[in-house]
């Protein structure tokens, strides 16, 4: 039999350092959006811990059918012959699995069995990108290795997850998780120091900032969704401020310097050191940045939802208020370490102070709260702004110049 060449990806498709985001990219990613106020509306309808922890456990599934297009669309154009054909086709199964989220655990009466078509849908998701980055590796045998080794991971998770969907019960909240933290820790362990490939560092910190800010925008959804349940009033006008503010303190830890800073250090990188960068600050630690911001949409979403109650906020809002930014604010702490800065003594101060509300418990209304998260947030940015105004200045002035030279 003659040997048959191997179909290559055309030259014009392969990515380099000039490499951007395209707009198909972005369409892409509003599928998610979509996915994240679901996982929202999950944990808040659930209103419980195990439903927080099963909302997790959904959006580490949503992520890990994010996060491997992060790395195919760096290695190859999303938007140009078979990868267009391909990323369409996971948009169409992403909404899919989105439109099942709410029946994630608990099949409704009727129509098909909705963890089975998250779970399907899920593994079809995976091949789908295990495929198009066979395609997209060419011949670069390194990579294909690479790609050989996720696929077991990837397999081994989504078999967990189909069979937690097809026992249900308990047995599926613990299937679920052990196949996500599987599917986790083992592909960290075998891409830490892995061969893949980084060919645009631009394009590579643009798309982690671009889901950041899907995930910001979705917590915006869920302020208009919590006031839309009550009549507006002085009470709900001022909880849907400072949810706004709060917001944007969010918005203003990561992109205001940190961003900047990391992508400037990320592009001097090269070779394995990027690539592990890659890893570790990026699709690693940006999912608890992620997670955070959801978490944070749950309990401002209740909060405003219960504005006018005069109780106080549950437990449940209490913990999903303040430990959503604590978790970010964290997360935000370690990026900055992994990407060349130390550890930001008032990030982790911060932190630990909005881990001791609801360590402590105190009856707070519901606008209480909302005011006291946002001005912690809020004390953060102001403070981290004057102590490090020279700093900033240059980081922001470095940007605005490469920006000019672009």
């Amino acid at each position: 039999m003659p040997h048959l060449p191997r179909r290559r990806l055309p030259a014009a498709h392969i990515s380099d350092e000039s490499h951007r985001v395209t707009t198909f990219e972005l369409f892409f990613d509003l599928m998610f959006v979509f996915a994240f106020t679901q996982v929202t509306g999950f944990m808040v309808h659930e209103h419980s811990f195990p439903g927080v922890l099963q909302g997790m456990v959904i959006l580490v599934l949503l992520w890990w059918s994010w996060a491997p297009f992060s790395w195919l669309a760096n290695q190859a154009h999303a938007d140009a012959g078979l990868m267009r054909f391909g990323l369409a086709a996971v948009m169409v199964a992403v909404f899919m699995a989105a439109l099942a989220i709410p029946e994630a655990f608990d099949d409704l009466r009727g129509g098909l069995d909705g963890p089975v078509v998250l779970a399907l849908t899920y593994a079809a998701v995976r091949l789908l990108h295990l495929g198009l980055y066979v395609y997209a590796a060419g011949n670069d045998r390194p990579l294909q290795r690479q790609i050989g080794k996720l696929t077991v991971t990837a397999v081994l998770g989504a078999t967990l997850v189909l069979a937690g969907a097809l026992l249900g019960g308990p047995a599926q909240t613990w299937l679920w998780l052990a196949g996500m933290v599987l599917d986790t820790v083992l592909t960290f362990l075998i891409s830490r120091h892995g061969n893949w490939r980084i060919h645009s560092a631009a394009h590579w910190t643009e798309r982690y900032g671009l889901v950041v800010i899907l995930a910001l925008g979705e917590s915006i959804v869920a302020i208009g969704v919590g006031a839309s349940e009550v009549p507006v009033s002085i009470p709900v006008l001022a909880g849907a401020a400072a949810g706004i503010c709060l917001s944007i303190g969010l918005w203003w830890i990561y992109f205001d310097v940190t961003a900047i800073a990391a992508e400037h250090h990320f592009a001097a990188l090269r070779g394995s050191a990027r690539s592990s960068a890659a890893v570790e600050a990026y699709t690693y630690l940006h999912l608890p940045l992620v997670a955070g911001i959801v978490l944070t949409a749950v309990g401002v979403e209740d909060a405003l939802a219960h504005v006018e109650d005069g109780k106080a906020l549950s437990v449940l809002g209490v913990f999903t208020l303040f430990a959503g930014p604590a978790l970010y604010v964290l997360s935000s702490a370690a990026f900055r370490r992994r990407m060349g800065g130390g550890w930001e003594k008032w990030r982790l101060g911060t932190a630990a102070l909005l881990l001791a509300v609801p360590a402590a418990r105190p009856p707070l209304s519901p606008l209480t709260a909302l005011l006291l998260v946002t001005a912690l947030t809020a004390a953060l940015v102001a403070v981290e702004s004057l102590h490090y105004a020279g700093d900033r200045r240059r980081i922001r002035g470095m940007d605005a110049a490469g920006a000019g030279e672009s």
